[in-house]
């Protein structure tokens, strides 16, 4: 009897720990897209009043989230798929479909700019709403589908016929709320942001997403690094679609979620045909 097949291995975990390990000591000059997301996150659990206190950080490049999380009074455990980053904040290097933590240790997970490079998607939601404790919530964000249209157009014009796959596939908003109900999350919510960033090369928004840890870590075979004759081509693409002012537009979606572990206390939506308690409502009485 053939053994049943795991998940696609569309990400290398060895070479994503290394494109986070190696972003380290310069992530502070390109760290505008986490920052960014993380605002975002904080601002989303400004608006729950519960208290929340014991917190699983996923993604930690630097200190800011950690620090912003112990300013607001909650204890906090650190992990990252990067050591440099996991050590650096005294915490956990692990994969989030492979979390070392016991079940029901957390009121709250705050998952920062890493979900959409994960093997097994499904399920580290499920892991990670099995690490919930009973009405804990489920908060992240990550780079969404739509983003780095300029540049993937680059790259397909520059290498032709034999195009070679650098940027990975991206989660879209509708499979991410989706995925959060399939997982078994109450009152699952998914939006998007979009973020314009202007370059004047296409060379810069490339160290910005190599500063970011943001390389290419998928497991599909390479067929060698990027030419200078094949980033050259890139680099003009990219500014044909240059404003005036000769700055190129690069436009991010940033994906926002969120998700309760179920609980008796938790309002239930409306039965079809009934006005009693609506969705809206529902999530309302969470914040």
């Amino acid at each position: 009897m053939d053994e049943p097949q795991g998940p696609p291995l569309i990400f290398d975990p060895k070479r994503r720990a290394l494109a986070r390990d190696r972003a380290f000591d310069g992530f502070a000059d390109h760290d505008f897209l986490y920052r960014h997301m993380l605002d975002g996150l904080l601002e989303r659990l400004d608006d729950v009043q519960r208290p929340l206190r014991q917190v699983l950080l996923i993604g930690c490049p630097d200190e800011s989230a950690a620090r912003a999380l112990r300013a607001l009074g909650k204890e906090v455990t650190c992990c990252d798929p990067g050591a440099r980053n996991a050590a650096a904040n005294r915490g956990v290097q692990a994969e989030e479909d492979a979390l070392p933590f016991a079940g029901e240790s957390f009121d709250l997970i705050l998952a920062c700019g890493t979900l959409d490079s994960v093997n097994d998607l499904p399920g580290a939601l499920i892991l990670m709403r099995r690490l919930l404790r009973p009405d804990g919530l489920l908060l992240g964000a990550c780079v969404g589908a739509g983003s780095l249209a300029r540049l993937k157009s680059a790259l397909l014009a520059a290498e032709g016929d034999r195009p070679t796959p650098h940027i990975h596939p991206q989660i879209d908003v509708r499979s991410a709320g989706d995925l959060l109900a399939r997982a078994g999350y109450a009152m699952p919510v998914a939006d998007v942001e979009a973020l314009t960033v202007r370059y004047s090369t296409a060379l810069a928004l490339m160290r910005d997403l190599r500063g970011m840890g943001y390389g290419n870590v998928m497991t599909a075979p390479r067929r060698g690094a990027l030419t200078r004759e094949v980033i050259a081509r890139a680099c003009a693409a990219f500014a044909e679609a240059a404003d005036p002012d000769g700055k190129t537009a690069e436009h991010f979606s940033l994906l926002y979620f969120s998700g309760w572990k179920p609980d008796p206390s938790q309002p239930k939506a409306a039965r079809r045909g009934s006005a009693t308690v609506s969705l809206a409502q529902a999530l309302k009485s969470k914040i």
